[in-house]
């Protein structure tokens, strides 16, 4: 059956209920009763909040200075200008598909119910199960990365500040993401109109230190820059791998880690007002922008690098931290570093706001162990604060790997691997089984949504092999990828869970349109 006809079926349904406990307020909450959800969130995000959400969450500056160390090594100049470049087009394709779904069916359930869909009935409920872990597994994990850098950066600064005296240690470190996670713990279960202001800060603070950053490495660095065709053209292999052309594929990485979240749109969906247009105008506009000043950022980090090798050797645990030592001083490195880490705190807080109402909706639809529990909407803020906090404690968990850093390396991959399999495994069956399924929202592909669909799955499926090899061609226990350990355990987990029972009792998306909040069971939509 068609999503139409569904959906239409759902819309009768509905209008014969005459005691369903949540009014249609407006348009956005008719089209979501039709999807087969009640609203139980405040629509209080507005069209430059909810764009603000989608830059923010992606934090180009400390996402950039996260992850600088994988084009120093993979390519040197030509890994930071043209490593982040051409992954821009692809991750694009994968956006305008995001934002044509999203437009068709905005539900915070996003990815795991556009799955449900569009795969054929047969396999609605599978496809779903799977996409829906992909993504948790994901939204967790990066969660736990994002923060864990933070707390990196922070150890960075405690170490300039002491001229090196005070190194923090490993323990210290998780210390400080213990401390990062309950402080995001705290701002993430707050109303629905104080998350969607706050997020007015957070891409002040993002773009405005991202300009100033690529101001002061143009201008502080003087006549100590490379010229224009070093900062485009130098090559440096420092991977190990003996294939250069292998090796610059491997700076890919960057660019992979910083545009991922803008799913945030389609998560939020249910708080925002016009949700069907602003919605994918927010993931279209947050990831262009987010590749364009990070493009930017890129070309004056590789103009101020006069030498890869310092860089990669340095004292500091973040490479980026000894350019702007190196270029700013101590003190005009402070400075900046100071509010790169504001940036990465607000970037964690925004992915801990997607992530919670991912949790929350996979458990509305009572896919997850304990869903009665993490479903449940606080009654004084209307957000899923039970949620909230299953994220920061399994961030928490997950910040152990930190103590070594291949894995934690690894945990970063993991969440890439993660996410873009939840996202292009709707995009898959849309091209697929669901070509005559979708009903087009405000924004459409039209006929062009079948080639860019293609060019979306075959870039996903080539990243994620990429993230799965080690960065070096001859691995050690020490220094191995292991991501596909961490991805092959969730799915090893998910996929007995299905076998064994979920099987049986999980069919998928389930409307609670004419249910009480506290039941627990569901109709398939």
């Amino acid at each position: 059956m068609s999503i139409s006809k569904k959906q239409a079926e759902v819309s009768v349904n509905t209008a014969s209920i005459k005691d369903y406990t949540t009014p249609l307020r407006n348009a956005d909450d008719k089209l979501l009763a039709e999807l087969g959800y009640k609203a139980e969130f405040k629509r209080e995000f507005s069209m430059i909040e909810t764009i603000a959400f989608a830059f923010s969450i992606m934090g180009v500056v400390a996402s950039v200075a996260s992850t600088f160390s994988f084009p120093l090594v993979s390519g040197g100049h030509v890994g930071m200008v043209w490593g982040w470049l051409i992954p821009c087009f692809f991750v694009m394709a994968v956006a305008s598909s995001m934002a044509e779904l999203v437009s068709s069916m905005p539900t915070s359930a996003g990815l795991y119910y556009f799955s449900a869909k569009l795969a054929p009935p047969k396999y609605s409920a599978l496809a779903s199960w799977i996409t829906g872990w992909a993504n948790i597994t994901g939204q967790v994990t990066l969660v736990c990365s994002i923060d864990f850098t933070c707390a990196q950066m922070i150890a960075t600064a405690i170490a300039v500040s002491s001229d090196g005296a005070m190194i923090v240690s490993s323990g210290a470190t998780y210390g400080i993401l213990l401390v990062i996670l309950f402080t995001h713990g705290l701002v993430c279960s707050a109303a629905t109109n104080v998350l969607a202001r706050l997020n007015l800060f957070y891409v002040i603070i993002n773009v405005g230190t991202t300009i100033a950053a690529i101001i002061a490495l143009l201008v502080c660095s003087g006549d100590n820059k490379v010229s224009t065709k070093d900062a485009f053209t130098m090559f440096e292999n420092n991977t190990g791998w003996s294939n250069n052309g292998w090796a610059f594929l491997l700076a890919f990485t960057a660019p992979m880690w910083t545009l991922t979240g803008y799913d945030s749109a389609a998560h939020i969906s249910e708080e925002v007002a016009g949700a069907q247009r602003t919605a994918p105008i927010a993931i279209l506009v947050g990831v262009f922008g987010t590749q364009v000043l990070g493009w930017l950022l890129f070309i004056a980090c590789s103009f101020a690098t006069t030498s890869v090798t310092n860089l990669l050797t340095g004292a500091l645990p973040l490479p980026m931290g000894q350019l702007f030592l190196d270029v700013l001083g101590k003190r005009g490195m402070l400075t900046i570093w100071s509010f790169i880490i504001v940036v990465q705190f607000v970037t964690g807080a925004a992915q801990g706001v997607d992530a919670s109402r991912v949790v929350f909706a996979f458990a509305r639809d009572n896919a997850l162990p304990g869903s009665h529990w993490w479903k449940r909407i606080n009654r004084h803020t209307q957000t899923p604060v039970n949620a909230v906090w299953l994220v920061m404690a399994g961030a928490a968990v997950c910040g152990l790997l930190g103590f070594s850093a291949a894995a934690l390396s690894s945990l970063a991959g993991a969440s890439v691997i993660g996410l873009y399999v939840s996202y292009a495994t709707p995009i898959f069956l849309r091209i697929t089984s669901g070509r005559d399924k979708l009903v087009p929202g405000t924004f459409s592909l039209g006929r062009w949504y079948m080639p860019i669909g293609i060019i979306a799955v075959a870039w996903v499926s080539f990243i994620v092999v990429l993230l799965l090899f080690p960065p070096t061609q001859t691995a050690t226990p020490a220094g191995m990828n292991y991501a596909v350990v961490i991805i092959m355990g969730v799915f090893v987990f998910a996929s007995i869970s299905w076998v064994v029972s979920a099987h049986k009792w999980f069919h998928g998306p389930i409307k609670n349109i004419d249910e009480p909040r506290s039941s627990l069971e569901g109709k398939e939509l």
